[in-house]
């Protein structure tokens, strides 16, 4: 246990217990968990080591990119805004971005960009890592495109480009960059250590990940032309993460940066019907639109059940969640966010070794379980 570091509250001594096996296994190299119950922190975990060779210590302030994860924060600065009237999710999107209405999208909802249903899983035309860093470049070609398949008639993951998506509305609603506004009213009042968009100044506090090994890799499997699509074009390579220019970008489904402490603290918002650290930051009405769900069925690029509702997978899909009210999503290689309305909890976690999965695996979810167990929603 001695790699291990942070605290449990009594009751949740067997979060710790688990997490400390994973590390000491080997299934986690480096990591961090938290857990927030009615907006209390009871478990904050780290230990471990931020880079492979182990020459560097997991600390309380170290942060890691977690790909996908980043989708949640972006979804919620989405509900945030819309809560004020900004955005109408029952909206076509290009009241907000009227280019978008091209090639038959002029139906297309904000709605089917928040639930991976609107038929633009990825760039029909050819595009380089470094496109992924010119943010009018690549929403101006999403913008021009018509939609792989038709919009509302079936999930398929937007594995990247639902965070230009839904980043163009927010932009064009507030003005913003979606990190710029997820920064100012979101993270920086509660004091949350995550970025969308990271300065340079926090560059040595970044864990180095871990890629999984090339036969779990995202598209290794090879699949349909959407699945080929989506896995490369651009690609996805881990080594992107440790360059200046990924971490600097807003890429607002898969370029953020934090732990699981941030994560958690974030979503308290959202378990706790728009509330955390005694400020209000949208209404129990707003919060709870993510809940209804959208779309359903196989989902044509991760070719399993999935279900989603703005923004977040909800219990029935993916994940087994053990209450009604809960929704979630995860990032490339491990990493969870987890938002229980029922017990008022939210869950993060964040690591450097990943696993071949997008959507989380027994680690994070493992840890999950430990805590429905604590607080009695367990199975």
């Amino acid at each position: 246990m001695s790699d291990v570091q942070g605290f449990v509250r009594p009751g949740f001594e067997a979060a710790k217990d688990l997490f400390a096996r994973n590390l000491a296994s080997g299934d986690d190299v480096g990591a961090s968990f938290c857990a927030t119950v009615n907006g209390e922190t009871v478990v904050d975990l780290w230990g471990g080591h931020a880079d492979p060779a182990k020459t560097r210590p997991w600390n309380n302030d170290t942060i890691v990119n977690v790909y996908s994860t980043t989708k949640t924060m972006t979804a919620l600065t989405a509900l945030m805004l819309a809560d004020r009237g900004l955005i109408d999710f029952e909206a076509p999107v290009a009241r907000y971005w009227p280019a978008f209405a091209a090639n038959g999208k002029a139906g297309v909802t904000v709605a089917h960009l928040m639930s991976h249903s609107a038929g633009l899983s990825g760039w029909k035309e050819k595009i380089s890592k470094s496109d992924l860093y010119d943010w009018e470049k690549a929403t101006t070609l999403l913008a021009a495109q018509a939609p792989f398949w038709e919009p509302g008639t079936a999930p398929g993951y937007h594995a990247l480009t639902q965070g230009y998506l839904v980043g163009e509305v927010i932009r064009r609603v507030a003005g913003k960059s979606v990190g710029t506004v997820f920064r100012e009213e979101i993270a920086t009042p509660l004091g949350a250590d995550f970025w969308i968009g990271l300065p340079a100044s926090e560059d040595d506090r970044v864990a180095e990940l871990i890629p999984p090994p090339p036969s779990e890799a995202v598209g290794a499997g090879g699949g349909s032309e959407l699945v080929r699509n989506m896995a490369t074009n651009p690609g996805i390579d881990v080594a992107e993460t440790r360059t200046r220019a990924w971490r600097g970008a807003e890429i607002p489904a898969a370029g953020g940066t934090g732990n699981a402490r941030a994560i958690a603290q974030v979503h308290a918002i959202l378990a706790n019907d728009g509330v955390a650290q005694g400020k209000r930051f949208l209404s129990r009405e707003g919060v709870r639109k993510a809940l209804v769900p959208r779309i359903e069925g196989t989902d044509v690029i991760m070719g399993v059940p999935a279900k989603f509702g703005l923004g977040f997978g909800l219990p029935g899909g993916l994940l087994p969640l053990p209450n009604p009210n809960a929704m979630f999503w995860g990032g490339y290689g491990g990493s969870l966010a987890i938002i229980d309305m029922d017990a008022k909890m939210s869950i993060g976690y964040a690591m450097n070794r990943m696993i071949g999965t997008t959507t989380g695996d027994m680690r994070g979810l493992g840890l999950a379980m430990a805590m429905w167990q604590a607080v009695g929603a367990g199975p």
